[in-house]
């Protein structure tokens, strides 16, 4: 294996972690932000109150998004093992 495949894969492997981590960790960031502009209006400083909205609207992102995920998952395998025979 060249240095150029390896840094080829490894870049794929990244985009392909950050694009099916997106709806979850932007779901949390705007419930999040929300969640910390209501409680600077509001002047309540509770930490534990932001924690379970935040988890709330993750796990509804994951559960709307999950078979678009899976599909993503599955394609970069495939694409992945379709791979191997070209590169040995």
């Amino acid at each position: 294996m060249d240095p150029d495949l390896a840094v080829d894969l490894g870049r794929k492997a990244l985009f392909v972690t950050g694009l099916v981590s997106a709806p979850i960790l932007i779901a949390g960031l705007v419930v999040g932000l929300a969640i910390g502009l209501l409680q600077a209006l509001t002047q309540v400083q509770e930490q534990t109150v932001a924690f379970v909205p935040k988890l709330m609207a993750m796990a509804v992102a994951l559960a709307l998004t999950l078979p678009w995920i899976l599909q993503q998952m599955i394609d970069y395998s495939q694409a992945l093992i379709a791979g191997i025979p070209g590169n040995l």
